[in-house]
């Protein structure tokens, strides 16, 4: 089943009120403001508040450097956020941030460290219930796909879908946006890691063809552009796969029309994919405007533009 022609457009409706270049001012000054308050004396459930919310405002800028394609800024920060979570004795913030620095690894192309990443938060999360429980298996699953186990790959799939019935929200959740997780992500996710197994191509078709339904609508709270964009690239590969070059073009069509402002690494990343595996399966010649238009598409990601 093909999305319908009347899905809205990708990057309407519902987006982000700044650009993330406008943004990365207001949260790096949070950021010293967090740290200055730290270096002043405040009761242990003070330090305690204080630290997480370092911790979040650290992870949110670890976001923000990936999607600016600098891992090794983003690594440094999740880092610094890990350290907070220590201090705040909090599970489910130790293990959503082992989520951040899972993605940031995967889309760095460092597969088995996003797996370590995964699986190490995995193990934090089992004394927590929230969504992050869900994110880092299928996370993980990301992981051993790109790097060719298809057998773990989707095994992980499984756990995450069976994580569902023992969720419990917890104080991370409560923030929102990025710091929950949500079913339409797990669809995009298990699409994601589907896209890299020639031999799970009917499931690939058919996980990323409900994670482009689920992003259909701009004005879902659950509704992501980076994420939409997303799923409408592995389903362009899950077509490849079936030599589907006329269906490939229609699902990413809608990508390839995001203003640079949207570029984030992410999105890049995904393009590109879409990119090897048309020449991958040998259509070059015939997908060559496809493969025109992505490389246009590519050669000005968000962290050319100006700031």
């Amino acid at each position: 089943m093909k999305p319908q022609r009347g899905d809205a457009p990708l990057g309407k409706g519902k987006r982000p009120s700044r650009p993330l270049t406008e943004l990365l001012g207001d949260m790096v000054e949070t950021q010293d403001t967090l740290f200055a308050l730290l270096e002043r004396r405040q009761t242990p459930q003070q330090a305690r508040q204080l630290h997480f919310l370092t911790a979040v405002t650290s992870g949110l800028l670890a976001k923000a450097s990936h999607d600016l394609a600098d891992p090794h800024a983003a690594m440094l920060q999740a880092r610094t956020a890990v350290l907070c979570a220590d201090q705040a004795d909090h599970n489910g913030l130790r293990a959503w941030l082992r989520g951040l620095q899972s993605m940031v690894a995967y889309w760095a192309g460092r597969y088995a460290e996003a797996v370590r990443y995964a699986e190490a938060g995995t193990n934090i999360a089992a004394s927590a219930a929230g969504t992050t429980s869900v994110w880092l298996p299928v996370s993980a699953a990301r992981g051993y796909a790109a790097l060719g186990n298809s057998t773990k790959a989707l095994s992980a799939i499984r756990a995450a879908e069976e994580a569902w019935n023992r969720v419990e929200p917890d104080e991370v959740d409560e923030l929102g946006g990025i710091c929950t997780f949500n079913q339409p992500r797990t669809l995009y996710y298990a699409a994601d890691a589907l896209a890299w197994l020639p031999d799970a191509a009917d499931q690939a078709v058919d996980f990323s063809t409900r994670a482009v339904n689920a992003y259909a609508n701009p004005n879902d709270p659950a509704w992501a552009f980076g994420d939409q964009a997303g799923s409408h690239s592995d389903l362009a590969i899950a077509r490849i796969a079936a030599r589907d070059l006329e269906g490939a073009v229609e699902a990413v069509r809608p990508v390839l029309e995001l203003p640079p402002s949207q570029r984030i690494n992410g999105i890049i990343n995904s393009v590109q994919r879409v990119h090897q595996a048309v020449t991958r399966a040998g259509l070059a010649v015939e997908g060559r405007d496809l493969l025109q238009q992505i490389e246009d598409f590519t050669s000005t990601p968000l962290k050319a533009l100006p700031r």
